[in-house]
């Protein structure tokens, strides 16, 4: 078979997966018929909920390489002028929702493993997979895969990143605060105003920095994107609640920002999570050094994936934008999973 031939395989694949809604925590539909194609294709499959693990050929004197791409999309936002679950190409672009993000690297990455298996030697055990919930960072996703994996020294994550390697990722922690007052005639000026209360540690966190700053990543930055207060106009609020979403990058862990915001802010703080750390991997490790090789330029990323969930060092890169994943009308090039799959095999068998 040619590259052709993987291409046009990968893109039946993707648009019998499009046909089938795969929005989080409903990937079950999707997960069968992925399972079914690796089936039929040859290769080892075991499941685990709604994720697949497909792993052969393991050598206990080889480092262990893991290729993971999510199966589950986000729900499609109202201002799709298509339908988001009918695939259609045109002018070599597949149309349909979880075509970027990452359905691109899920059948990508799947058909450079299958090429790869064919190689008479490799430099590493390969171990491909399609987990789920990734949008929503869910426990039966990523998570659950874990303890049934191997030791991994190093995975590839398929996110659309124009297949240029993001070496680092931001970590995400959401944080519920609550300001008390005491309630009264607002007519008679009685109470304490919750509201009042929390202007301070609002003005705090508008206009703190954290010092240490990513070359990277950038800043690490905590913004309060929700707010709620009060029941009528002529009551004092008792109670305030507000929502700080938090983007860490690599130098600051969530469990010790949470600590210092406790410390600086009078409001009651509860994070709703830990565990969505900030990753990166070295720009010395053989196979970032082999991407520069390759003409491919690191940078980091803002945005959220399983790298987050993952002990391991890891790195995005994957066919599609960042910019088309969750908008309206996302698509994928016919040819960007070509030269994926292309990339994926050249990145990892042995030789320049």
């Amino acid at each position: 078979m040619t590259y052709k031939d993987y291409t046009q395989e990968a893109v039946t694949l993707l648009q019998a997966l499009i046909s089938t809604p795969s929005v989080s925590r409903d990937e079950k539909a999707a997960a069968d018929v992925l399972q079914k194609q690796i089936k039929a294709w040859g290769l080892p499959c075991k499941r685990i909920g709604n994720n697949l693990i497909v792993a052969k050929r393991l050598s206990k004197k080889k480092p262990t390489l893991l290729l993971n791409a999510h199966i589950d999309t986000v729900k499609p936002v109202a201002t799709w002028t298509r339908h988001p679950f009918e695939p259609v190409v045109e002018d070599g672009k597949l149309y349909g929702l979880g075509a970027n993000d990452c359905g691109g690297g899920l059948v990508s990455l799947l058909q450079a493993y299958r090429i790869l298996m064919q190689e008479k030697e490799l430099p590493y055990n390969i171990i491909y997979v399609a987990s789920c919930e990734e949008e929503v960072s869910g426990p039966n996703g990523f998570s659950a895969v874990l303890p049934h994996l191997p030791t991994i020294d190093v995975a590839i994550v398929g996110e659309p990143t124009e297949m240029q390697p993001a070496i680092a990722e931001k970590g995400l922690m959401v944080i519920d605060g609550t300001a008390h007052g005491k309630s009264g005639h607002a007519a008679r000026d009685e109470g304490v105003n919750a509201i009042y209360e929390a202007l301070d540690d609002l003005q705090w966190l508008r206009h703190y920095k954290f010092s240490k700053v990513s070359p990277l990543l950038g800043e690490t930055k905590a913004t309060v994107t929700m707010i709620h207060a009060g029941t009528q106009h002529n009551v004092i609020p008792d109670k305030m609640e507000f929502v700080i979403d938090v983007r860490t990058n690599e130098y600051y862990q969530n469990e010790y920002l949470f600590a210092f915001l406790q410390k600086h802010m009078k409001s009651e703080l509860k994070a709703r999570s830990f565990r969505l750390h900030s990753s990166c991997i070295s720009q010395d490790h053989p196979l970032i050094k082999k991407c520069i090789r390759m003409k491919m330029k690191p940078f980091g990323s803002p945005t959220l994936s399983d790298q987050a969930l993952m002990p391991f060092p890891s790195f995005k890169l994957g066919p599609g934008a960042s910019s088309r994943s969750h908008a309206a009308d996302e698509y994928i090039g016919i040819d960007e999973i070509q030269q994926a799959i292309k990339t994926y095999v050249k990145l990892i068998r042995k030789g320049r």
